[in-house]
């Protein structure tokens, strides 16, 4: 490849090709996105691009106008400019019009693709594009501007974005409140902007996660789709835009506040990854592109995660050290391999009003620190945990009475209380030094495997030092997390963030696990879950069994029913065991066996989402990287249409290997009729993948909001 982009490039991997070429002007145009081209030699690509050059229509520009890989308003796009900012005084132009573009091969060590480099001497900017394919064919797209002239450069906007095929005339995108996230809202996809954008702070429980456009009718496993993720944990957007010229795009970037990103002579500002993932077979195998790329940036890649129990919800703010040992002597017996204390353990902490910032352990309750907590569990042989909420600080707090300039705020009152609570402002130099120090103390005194790190409210009217302070705090943020694991490399962190408030691929680079939602009602998390899981591989995201009523909700379920919600995801128990009875603890304990049975799968294997004509029926399943084994969830959200649900036909198979069918369900403890059908109740049977794919197999007569748990086995 030559320096200057004078030939299409193409990129392919895994089913996936990318053509980017430059048009008349020498602006480089992303000509195809989506299925793989083969092996096309330059004379097809030199086809491909003459065949997609656009005409002059009337009342129009009077040469051919294509949207280059930035769209740009100063060259006639008419949409979401990828760049906008202004210089202040000065007879610069504000926005750029970018020639002398250049392209170079790049890579960062696993993703292969180009660099492309476009400047405007005249108004100032230089702007990369680094656009990279990696080996599961997932496409990741960056724009980074560097300020070329004297005088300051305002960004205001900065976003990546990728076309379509204007053959996806069908959108879906997330969206949620706190104990309902990620809720999936779907929609034609007219002419003009469907634009999410999300201003908390952080990434909001009401976050898109995804975009996808597709073909009308996609599912999880059919339909041609194209799905963006917009990779930063602050504020940001996400949009999907049809023009009235025909362009399609889908596209995001970091939500920038006026003021907020200044760059000087010679700086530059990075925007946050696009990711973009293609399928032409539904939104199963779009996701496990991404699963591989979160795979791949997680601080520990681990096959198998520890099976938590957390004291929150049975015991709260109740921390007596007999009743916490307790609590952990049951809990091993169950064969829970974590303990995780939460709030309540530090200075002041009685209850959710005081205390936050003060990260010392409380000698009122803790006489002798934690050491007899943590070692009683370490002696049972669990790993010991800890919840911390670093970014946050109640007014009534030693580190707010001492430093009440540390709170985040814009105007001389602080912002509107939320839980009690205001943000520790993390770009102050004092802040960040004194809580690193605190929670690297615990780390160094304590033998801690595990924080849960919270992050229970909303940045408002955030400013540091004058400026807009989002952006700051979550680089802050991101450091904070890398210089913990730098000093403790073997601690895991989660994030949680009033639940599921920060959930995106950016925070999953700086952390081991996300809580998904601090619902854990089975029936809410059916859903929660299934769409998280567009983006979030199973095993980063925590799922626990509650008690029989749901403390968010008050729902009432069955043991079977919490249990096998959170069977293929990374395990927990949140529940007062301390007061079952023989019978329920031992059913319990036969949960978490079967979970650890399927564990080793749940890392390293396939997620599958098999589509079911009922929508009272959702099924999860995951499939062995070799396919030798396959484990599915079926389970009820609502009465099904029918008394006998339609087949069920068993996605991510070898079609040309025969598998063995068992119920495994641990518990049947659940209100059904019991009408088993013939797979089960004959005991051993036989079918070939292609037949279980294509035909399927009956289910069960289940009631609503009960599950069965179904395991084949590749015979050879």
């Amino acid at each position: 490849m030559t320096a200057e982009l004078l030939a299409p490039v193409h990129l392919s991997r895994h089913g996936v090709s990318v053509v980017v070429a430059p048009d008349d002007e020498g602006v480089p145009v992303l000509v195809h996105w989506g299925a793989a081209l083969g092996d096309p030699d330059a004379a097809v690509l030199a086809g491909l691009v003459a065949a997609r050059r656009p005409g002059v229509p009337h009342s129009a520009y009077d040469h051919p106008r294509t949207t280059g890989l930035v769209p740009e308003v100063t060259r006639g796009y008419t949409g979401t400019p990828a760049l906008e900012g202004h210089r202040v005084g000065g007879e610069a132009a504000a926005l750029p019009r970018l020639a002398r573009w250049s392209c170079r091969p790049c890579d960062d060590g696993t993703d292969t693709g180009v660099s492309l480099t476009g400047v405007d001497d005249e108004a100032g900017w230089s702007v990369e594009v680094r656009l990279l394919l990696s080996d599961a064919g997932l496409v990741r797209v960056r724009t980074s501007v560097t300020n070329t002239r004297d005088g300051v450069l305002h960004l205001t906007g900065v976003r990546s974005a990728l076309p379509v095929g204007a053959h996806a005339t069908e959108l879906l995108d997330l969206t949620g409140r706190w104990s309902k996230e990620r809720a999936p809202q779907r929609h034609p996809w007219v002419q003009g902007t469907h634009r999410r954008d999300g201003r908390h702070g952080r990434t909001g429980h009401d976050a898109t996660l995804l975009m996808v456009a597709g073909t009308p009718g996609f599912g999880f496993g059919h339909g041609e789709v194209w799905g963006v993720h917009t990779a930063w944990s602050g504020d940001h957007t996400t949009y999907a835009e049809r023009t009235p010229e025909g362009e399609c795009l889908l596209g995001g970037g970091e939500l920038l506040a006026p003021g907020e990103v200044a760059l000087d002579p010679g700086e530059a500002y990075v925007g946050p990854w696009l990711l973009g993932s293609w399928s032409d077979q539904g939104l199963d195998p779009m996701s496990h592109r991404l699963h591989a790329h979160v795979r791949a940036r997680s601080p520990r890649s681990r096959d198998e995660r520890p099976v938590v129990a957390n004291t929150w919800e049975a015991v709260y703010f109740d921390h007596r050290l007999d009743r916490l040992t307790d609590l952990a002597d049951v809990a091993a017996s169950a064969g829970i391999e974590r303990f995780v204390l939460d709030d309540g353990w530090f200075l002041g902490r009685r209850a959710a009003t005081a205390g936050l910032g003060d990260w010392t352990v409380d000698p009122q309750v803790w006489p002798q620190g934690l050491h007899p907590l943590v070692d009683h569990v370490r002696g049972l042989g669990m790993q010991f945990g800890l919840w911390v909420e670093p970014e946050m600080v109640n007014p009534d707090s030693e580190v707010v009475r001492r430093h009440p300039e540390r709170v985040l705020r814009g105007h001389s009152d602080p912002p509107a209380s939320w839980r009690d609570q205001q943000v520790l402002d993390l770009q102050d130099d004092a802040a960040y030094a004194d809580v690193r120090d605190a929670l690297l103390a615990l780390l160094d005194e304590y033998d801690i495997a595990y924080l849960k790190w919270d992050h229970n409210r909303d940045l408002t009217d955030a400013t540091h030092a004058g400026r807009p302070a989002v952006h700051g705090q979550t680089l802050a943020l991101h450091r904070l997390l890398d210089e913990l694991h730098a000093a403790h490399p073997e601690v895991e962190i989660e994030s949680c963030s009033s639940g599921g408030a920060r959930v995106d691929a950016a925070i999953l680079e700086h952390t081991d696990r996300i809580w998904a939602s601090d619902t854990i009602d089975a029936l809410e998390r059916q859903t929660i879950q299934r769409w998280t899981s567009l983006l979030v591989p199973p095993e980063l995201i925590g799922s626990h069994v509650g008690g029989p009523v749901a403390h968010t909700t008050g729902r009432a379920h069955r043991l079977g029913y919490r249990a096998a919600t959170a069977l293929l995801y990374s395990f927990g128990v949140e529940w007062d065991v301390t007061g079952l009875d023989a019978p329920t603890l031992d059913a319990l304990g036969r949960w978490i066996a079967l979970h650890k049975q399927v564990r080793p799968l749940i890392g390293t294997g396939t997620l599958v989402h098999p589509d079911h004509a009922d929508p009272a029926v959702v099924v999860t399943g995951v499939v062995a990287a070799d396919r030798s084994e396959a484990w599915y969830v079926m389970a009820t959200v609502a009465s099904p249409a029918t008394q006998h649900p339609a087949p069920l036909r068993l996605t991510g198979l070898d079609p040309d290997r025969s598998y063995r069918l068992a119920d495994v369900t641990a518990t049947h403890d659940q209100h059904d009729a019991d009408l088993r059908p013939w797979w089960v109740a004959s005991g051993d049977h036989v079918l070939p993948g292609r037949v279980l794919a294509t035909s399927g197999v009956a289910l069960p007569v289940m009631a609503p909001e009960t599950a069965r748990v179904l395991r084949l086995t590749a015979v050879d």
